[in-house]
């Protein structure tokens, strides 16, 4: 039964796949006249012209990397052993992982604009090339501006190097957009086949100088009240949503405003709008090498012993000398194989998922956000004495942050199926085949790493084995997930409904009596 499941999903695989190849011939049949008259005559057209995937590539590398580094200053900030763990980091809260959180919200929020760019633009030459190197040199720089701002809050200049920063980057996306329709044959097709390119123009034009007026506004307020520039800066990051709110807001107190007669497909603002599905899964794989590359880095720099102490302290013994640090290699293949299940479990998410939405991409932001902090619940776990309170502390820590990466994986599914007609393959959705263990796989690190949370508070004693034997079952866990979602949906069966036919039974039926016309038709 499991291989015709598997051939049941390759085939509506294939049968998608045909589909859309033929929606793309329809398309490019149809609107190829339309593109001739707009788009310059053969090779003066596109002779300086390439594709733009090895520059997308190269911005989410670039970006994804420097979202998730911001927390090597948070994971390398050593604690006493006498230490409260609670008030350092509570210390912390208020300054580097503040820093860290709002780095990487705001990068992935000029990361999403960057895609949203980008699906207008689909073509580039030398001249965009050139001024998305200057865009990415200034985001690249956003982090150093917040690193000023958390360690002298109550100085401007970071505020100020912040918003002229966004600011730039504004004024260069908007010179992008004036470039790329001042050359149509860089634009995407449906831009191309418009019949008024002048008011998406206008519009791509609005939305991009919203965040750079906003950054304005907070330079001006950081000379009055420097409060309430930090209170515009984190505006910035839900903009799109607190658009939304306002606009329904707007429509209950007057009325609905009548829509513009152009449809516009792009910027819209809305939660639902697309995003490149190809690029989500690109920045997302990036982060999640990053954050398990930087675990081995404390391996190689902490954990080498000094050939003087082992020639000294373990009479030439490496072996020796290097069971002492048994604790830190224990933590580092824990943490690599959370990270890399965690990877595993979003693939297997986004393998089933069509399109990927602004809101979708909001939540995978904060899922990452939450993975790019288990370098710091990797030094944690092994820094402190064993049994000590602050072992404790640390542990149920490293079990928050791997609770809310592997929630907001959940959330994400929640919400693709809340619109599973546009955004999930039909085996995935409600009552699909696949549906039962998707949602088994989602919600297992969750589950898990609350569990072992509770534990840990029940037998303190023994929270250090607890942890890092769930770190060590969960792989097995996975492998033999099918199997007990099978058997738990047995057990409920017999229980709850055990004079119900089976649903396969059934299923097989169906397919035996419609076999007859189709192998006919076949014949």
């Amino acid at each position: 039964m499991g291989r015709n499941d598997d051939d049941d999903i390759i085939e509506q695989h294939t049968e998608e796949e045909m589909e859309k190849k033929d929606k793309r011939s329809r398309t490019a049949s149809s609107s190829s006249s339309l593109l001739e008259s707009v788009t310059p005559s053969g090779a003066e057209a596109h002779s300086g012209t390439q594709s733009s995937h090895r520059l997308l590539a190269y911005s989410d590398a670039l970006i994804s990397i420097i979202a998730t580094v911001m927390i090597l200053p948070v994971a390398h900030t050593k604690m006493q052993d006498d230490e409260e763990l609670r008030e350092s980091v509570q210390l912390l809260l208020t300054t580097k992982i503040a820093v860290y959180l709002m780095t990487f919200l705001i990068v992935t929020v000029a990361w999403a604009a960057h895609i949203r760019l980008f699906q207008v633009i689909v073509r580039i030459d030398d001249c965009l090339a050139l001024l998305n190197l200057a865009c990415m040199m200034l985001i690249t720089f956003l982090p150093y501006t917040f690193s000023l701002m958390a360690n002298f809050p109550e100085n401007i200049l970071g505020i100020l190097l912040f918003c002229g920063c966004v600011m730039v980057i504004g004024i260069i996306q908007s010179v992008i957009v004036l470039y790329a329709f001042g050359h149509p044959f860089l634009l995407n097709e449906q831009i191309q086949v418009a019949e008024n390119q002048t008011f998406y123009k206008h519009h791509i034009l609005k939305v991009i100088m919203r965040v750079p007026l906003i950054c304005f506004f907070a330079s001006i307020f950081s000379f009055i009240f420097f409060q309430l520039s930090y209170v515009l800066l984190a505006i910035v990051i839900f903009l799109p949503y607190i658009s939304q709110c306002l606009k329904w807001c707007r429509s209950k107190a007057i009325g609905p405003v009548a829509e513009s007669p152009d449809s516009v497909m792009f910027y819209t603002y809305l939660p639902n709008e697309p995003l490149s599905k190809d690029r989500v899964e690109a920045f997302s794989d990036g982060v999640y090498a990053i954050v398990a590359t930087l675990l081995i880095l404390d391996i190689c720099e902490d954990n080498i012993p000094d050939p003087t102490i082992v020639h000294k302290k373990f009479g030439g013994s490496l072996i020796a000398a290097l069971q002492v640090y048994g604790p830190e290699y224990l933590a580092y293949f824990g943490s690599f194989v959370t990270v890399g299940l965690l990877w595993f479990v979003h693939h297997s998410l986004f393998l089933h998922v069509t399109k990927a939405t602004r809101f979708m991409g909001l939540l995978n932001t904060f899922s990452l956000a939450f993975v790019g902090g288990l370098p710091l619940a990797y030094e944690l776990t092994h820094e402190f004495p064993p049994n000590s309170h602050n072992e404790l502390e640390a542990i149920q820590i490293s079990c928050v942050i791997i609770f809310f990466a592997g929630i907001f994986q959940l959330a994400i599914w929640v919400v693709a199926l809340y619109n599973e007609q546009e955004t999930l393959h039909p085996y995935v959705r409600y009552g699909g085949c696949e549906h039962i263990f998707m949602l088994a796989k989602l919600s297992l690190y969750p589950c898990i790493a609350l569990g072992t949370f509770i534990v840990t508070l029940i037998l303190s004693k023994f929270s250090a084995p607890i942890f890092h034997l769930m770190e060590i079952t969960v792989p097995f866990a996975f492998l033999v997930l099918r199997l007990l979602v099978r058997v738990g949906l047995a057990l409920l069966q017999l229980i709850f409904c055990p004079h119900r036919p089976d649903p396969r039974a059934l299923v097989e039926e169906e397919e035996d009596d419609a076999g007859v016309p189709f192998s006919a038709l076949d014949t």
